[in-house]
């Protein structure tokens, strides 16, 4: 039986056509609203490819049931972090530092990376790498990828 879903996404109140609430809100996100920076990596919220901010913390949509999100719930994607014509300085870091290769983990990098700077905004190489350790790449572009959180970190 299809139900609606309110959610409030990227500072807007939506609302998602779904045949089972306890599906991932990844599946919600990419189907439902077709919102595209979210990625599917794994399905088991191990590569990072999937993280969405919720309540600005970072979390794994692929994991997170549909169903343990109400409407008063925040949702932000890589859409609502910024826009081509105000990027989020993580954006913008990570375009200066040409910090993506093939692009894939590249929402989960910024996405995490955001959340720690919302925490912390002079964050060490350690703290860095800490974060970001839980997002798969296999591209090789880490370096950058760490200079690009640092660059963010100085804009703040």
């Amino acid at each position: 039986m299809v139900s609606s879903v309110p959610l409030h996404v990227n500072g807007q109140p939506r609302t998602v056509e779904v045949d089972d609430p306890d599906m991932p809100l990844l599946y919600a996100l990419r189907d439902g609203l077709g919102l595209h920076g979210p990625r599917f990596g794994c399905g088991l919220g191990q590569c990072g490819a999937c993280t969405v901010h919720v309540d600005g913390e970072a979390v794994r949509s692929c994991i997170t049931p549909l169903s343990s999100l109400t409407a008063d719930r925040k949702v932000v994607t890589l859409e609502g972090l910024g826009s081509p014509e105000q990027p989020h300085p993580v954006q913008r870091a990570f375009i200066e530092e040409q910090a993506a290769q093939c692009g894939y983990c590249i929402n989960g990098m910024i996405m995490q990376a955001a959340a720690l700077l919302n925490g912390n905004n002079r964050p060490s190489d350690a703290e860095v790498r800490e974060a970001l350790a839980g997002n798969l790449c296999r591209c090789g572009t880490h370096v950058r990828i760490l200079r690009a959180v640092q660059r963010a970190a100085g804009t703040r």
